[in-house]
């Protein structure tokens, strides 16, 4: 029988980016139903990530759906996770964004975080 570490090494993955609090992010997941497998897109904003270079890292994304609030966790390394798109970048000072629980509409936007760019002529 193959150690922990050899099967946590197996099943580790490489082609997750980067995920950050503030981003706003596509997570595809795979979801069981009886027999059929599927996968199923769940988009929001990360309000927290735990552990986030540890085998056991989780992250946390929020989103408003039909008027109510939705969280989910999900675990970087997990076979679940399909595979995860970072559709904007957000500019935030908070490791936890748990204030956005009580914000709706447009109080609850989060600006863009701007990247640098080369200048011309140098």
């Amino acid at each position: 029988m193959p150690e922990l570490a050899t099967l946590l090494q197996i099943q580790r993955r490489e082609d997750l980016p980067q995920v950050r609090p503030g981003d706003t992010v596509r997570v595809h997941v795979r979801v069981v139903e009886g027999a059929r497998e599927r996968v199923q897109v769940f988009e929001g904003i990360v309000i927290e990530v735990k552990k986030p270079n540890s085998f056991e890292g989780s992250f946390r994304v929020r989103r408003i759906a039909h008027g109510v609030g939705v969280e989910r966790a999900f675990m970087f390394h997990s076979p679940r996770v399909d595979r995860i798109e970072v559709m904007r970048r957000g500019a935030v000072r908070r490791a936890r964004l748990h204030f956005l629980r009580g914000l709706t509409g447009k109080a609850a936007r989060i600006k863009e975080r701007r990247t640098a760019r080369p200048t011309a002529g140098s």
